[in-house]
């Protein structure tokens, strides 16, 4: 099993963020998993500049380190996105990926994957961004299986850290557990069906300019 965890901290694994994705990571790795860590702060991933080329060719025309990040998320059986909490949202790193997920989003590429997410922040607000970074894993087709969060009480120290730290590895754990046994999550699979309606409708709407996208529900809807 091949999990890969995304951190858009600036500081990369070594930040506050760093700290609490290294426990989930602990987690998965003692239940058997292969983990791999991708930092933004190390890779090149602009912004998205809206030229459609990939509603044509499933490919961005922008020459960067985005398709690599894509290639592995479709490779992979489950991933982890970690983030720092700023203004009640992701990283800038973060968001620019998101942006460049569009693709993913709207043929929801990753369905049948499971993610966890990680998040810390100056002064709360914690669960505001978990459920931002949630609810683009289900756009994107997959399933996440629960999040951690915390204020930060100085450099890489937290409040209750032994607690944190805990339930950090106990995610970690639920998430090779959920990949391996499948297992179901009623309210987001209401969601994921509810908004892959959504996309179908909106490419068939589109399919004189998504090309891409087109093909894509047309091949998959001709292997059921």
């Amino acid at each position: 099993m091949k999990i890969i965890a995304i951190i858009g901290s600036p500081h990369g694994i070594h930040g506050n963020t760093g700290s609490l994705l290294e426990e989930v990571l602990d987690g998965v790795e003692a239940a058997g998993a292969e983990t791999e860590v991708i930092s933004l702060k190390t890779l090149n991933v602009q912004p998205c500049v809206a030229c459609d080329a990939c509603h044509k060719t499933g490919v961005c025309n922008i020459k960067d380190d985005y398709e690599k990040i894509k290639d592995k998320l479709l490779a992979c059986d489950g991933f982890i996105l970690a983030s720092p909490n700023y203004i009640f949202s992701v990283s800038a790193q973060m968001k620019a990926l998101f942006d460049r997920c569009n693709g993913l989003i709207h043929c929801m590429a990753l369905e049948g994957k499971y993610a966890a997410l990680v998040e810390t922040s100056g002064g709360g607000g914690d669960e505001e961004v978990l459920a931002y970074m949630g609810r683009f894993v289900n756009t994107v087709g997959a399933k996440y299986v629960g999040g951690v969060g915390s204020p930060m009480a100085g450099t890489r120290v937290f409040p209750d850290e032994e607690n944190l730290f805990e339930s950090a590895r106990n995610l970690g754990r639920e998430l090779y557990t959920s990949i391996a046994k499948k297992r179901k999550f009623p309210e987001q699979d209401a969601f994921i069906s509810d908004f892959k309606a959504r996309m179908t409708g909106l490419v068939d709407y589109m399919q004189e300019q998504w090309v891409f996208e087109r093909e894509f529900w047309a091949k998959r809807k001709s292997k059921k």
